[in-house]
């Protein structure tokens, strides 16, 4: 294997896992991107051969799906849904598992991320005015949007990737993932309930935070837009690519809302992560490097064409490396007939064991900082730990059932 490319994909991938290089301020997407310029300026790439490596489909589908999502975002969709659960005449249970249910739902059809972004700050305004501890709703918004994103192959990135690579079924694997993930919101709820049965109260004062506020046409519309999509995804043969694209252009072309607010919303630095991972991979597969890493896999016993294997390691490796990579690298090895439902449940199940194991996680324990509420590791861990041994056990024996 060339030496080259083998420090360039040690670098990205301790990248991934530590999150920065030390003394650099370099975050995993510019690391990411440092690694397929240096591959470029060192030649084991050419520009015409980077371009092609990237998953042009995947990209405009994540595209296309972040500015749908922005358009509820804009016009102040999530804030209004929190504040009205928040106004509910509910227990604290009860409030919880409603809370949950929605942040399930709305990540399943939406980019689980900008859930969490814009529910955030206003859950913690509605707990605050209820004398609630944030804390544990907190924690079960981004169990709860981490697991509901697991349901489509359009929750969350790596699930799109997924689906895209593999080319899918968009309504086979929803029904195949169903039963784990509604299992796995019912296990966020008895978890955190159990921990904070009995100590709901306390009283703070956060940072106040504007929120867009409720436009009911400009909802109604992302609505309209979301409805004939997900038909147009489970019933068209059209790509699914074009056919979010073709929604975020119709979105675009609006005469009160600014194009410039929508594309703002775009989580640019996921697109070029996206990239960067994309070029670094193809070198890594043309050296014959990756080829290598299966082989010394296999010396080991570890065969990921049988299920069960896969399904181990994703799980790992998506707490090392974050799921989005661990996907990547493993995709090229997973031939088995389930492979593509096994990498998207185990990869994104995994993602609630620590803060890192997810950017929706990371989301919400920043957002939360900002409005002066502090989410500590060992806190997360309490609710993350159980949830994810739980979630990832109950999804293997549906598998282990039906798996042929």
């Amino acid at each position: 294997m060339d030496a080259t490319v083998l420090v360039v994909f040690v670098f990205v991938y301790a990248g991934m896992m530590l999150g920065r290089i030390p003394h650099l301020a370099l975050d995993r997407t510019g690391i990411a991107l440092l690694g397929a310029i240096v591959l470029l300026a060192a030649g084991r790439i050419t520009p015409e051969q980077a371009w092609a490596s990237v998953d042009v489909s995947t990209i405009a589908l994540l595209l296309g799906l972040m500015v749908v999502s922005a358009q509820f975002r804009l016009g102040g969709f999530y804030a209004h849904l929190t504040r009205r659960l928040g106004e509910w005449n509910l227990s604290p249970g009860a409030f919880l598992a409603c809370l949950i249910a929605c942040a399930g739902l709305l990540s399943a059809v939406l980019a689980n991320d900008i859930v969490c972004l814009a529910m955030t700050p206003v859950l913690i305004q509605t707990c605050a005015h209820r004398r609630l501890d944030p804390v544990p709703f907190l924690l079960a918004l981004a169990c709860a949007s981490n697991i509901g994103s697991a349901a489509t192959l359009i929750g969350n990135p790596q699930n799109m990737l997924i689906g895209q690579t593999l080319s899918l079924s968009f309504p086979a694997y929803t029904a195949e993932a169903a039963v784990p993930v509604l299992l796995g919101l019912a296990v966020v709820w008895a978890v955190v309930y159990a921990q904070a049965r009995g100590r709901w109260t306390k009283e703070i004062r956060p940072a106040e935070v504007a929120a867009p506020p409720f436009d009911r046409w400009q909802t109604g519309k992302g609505f309209v837009v979301l409805i004939v999509l997900i038909g147009l995804f489970l019933f068209s043969p059209f790509p699914r690519e074009i056919v979010a694209l073709g929604a975020a252009g119709w979105l675009l072309s609006s005469r009160r809302m600014a194009s410039r607010k929508v594309l703002g919303l775009v989580d640019w630095q996921l697109l070029v992560l996206f990239a960067g991972l994309f070029v670094v991979h193809a070198v890594l597969v043309a050296s014959g490097g990756l080829d290598a890493v299966m082989r010394a896999l296999t010396l080991y016993g570890v065969d990921l064409e049988r299920p069960a294997w896969l399904f181990g390691i994703t799980a790992i490796l998506s707490n090392l490396v974050s799921n989005v990579p661990a996907v990547m690298l493993l995709l090229p090895s997973s031939a088995h007939a389930w492979a593509g439902t096994i990498l998207a449940l185990s990869s994104t199940l995994a993602g609630n064991l620590f803060i890192v194991g997810s950017i929706a996680n990371i989301i919400v324990v920043d957002q939360a900082r900002l409005s002066n509420v502090t989410i500590s590791w060992r806190e997360h861990a309490r609710v993350g730990i159980p949830v994810t041994v739980t979630t990832l056990a109950l999804a293997a024996l549906w598998l282990l059932v039906r798996i042929p």
